[in-house]
């Protein structure tokens, strides 16, 4: 059965997901609020596209140090070197129902100098375009057993984020040889590209 987090909380991964857990799937969704059309306009407002990605830091809370994007999974590094982490794709639009965004982590390769996933969102070219979270609606990170197919835990976010352009919404993070996940929910006003967010682990 899948917990349902508020802000703040933590779960123990290998105790709720089983001793066996290996494989996470860590879904990111969110819905666009509904446009307002405007009277007398044939102008198309664009559409919001969030990004989900990924970033990596050692024991000390920052991000390892050398080639920052290497230590990033997101649109334009699907793939992390080791292989454990694997970020499914872009999606453009947060359209359909469901997840938005996927990536995928294989706990037992993560490796060793990994003691932190951070699990961020940020709408690309927010500033240029007038967007912000609070035209977002519906966002969510939920993870999946892979090997079981079955949701551990769902953590949704229900604050007002008007402004804000990007979210650093959850992490896993590896202590006394255990895996742990907490629920975040952290606003940043102005995150129109990867690099504001990767700045808070520099």
């Amino acid at each position: 059965m899948s917990i349902s987090l508020q802000k703040g909380q933590k779960i123990n991964l290998t105790k709720n997901g089983g001793q066996g857990l290996r494989k996470v799937m860590v879904g990111l969704g969110w819905d666009e609020v509904q446009k307002k059309r405007r009277l007398f306009s044939k102008q198309e407002e664009e559409d919001i596209d969030c990004d989900a990605s990924a970033i990596l830091c050692g024991a000390n809370g920052k991000i390892i140090p050398g080639n920052v994007e290497s230590h990033c999974v997101y649109f334009g590094n699907l793939t992390h070197s080791s292989g454990a982490i694997v970020h499914q794709g872009d999606n453009l639009t947060g359209a359909g129902e469901g997840d938005d965004e996927q990536i995928m982590v294989n706990l037992p390769q993560v490796p060793l100098n990994i003691a932190k996933i951070v699990f961020v969102v940020n709408i690309y070219d927010a500033s240029v375009r007038h967007q912000h979270f609070g035209m977002i609606k519906n966002a969510f990170i939920r993870l999946v057993d892979l090997d079981t197919n079955t949701e551990i835990c769902r953590y949704d976010l229900s604050s007002n984020y008007d402004n804000m352009t990007g979210l650093v919404v959850g992490e896993i993070y590896r202590r006394d040889n255990e895996w742990k996940f907490s629920a975040i929910g952290q606003p940043v006003r102005e995150a129109s590209r990867l690099q504001n967010l990767i700045q808070l682990y520099i």
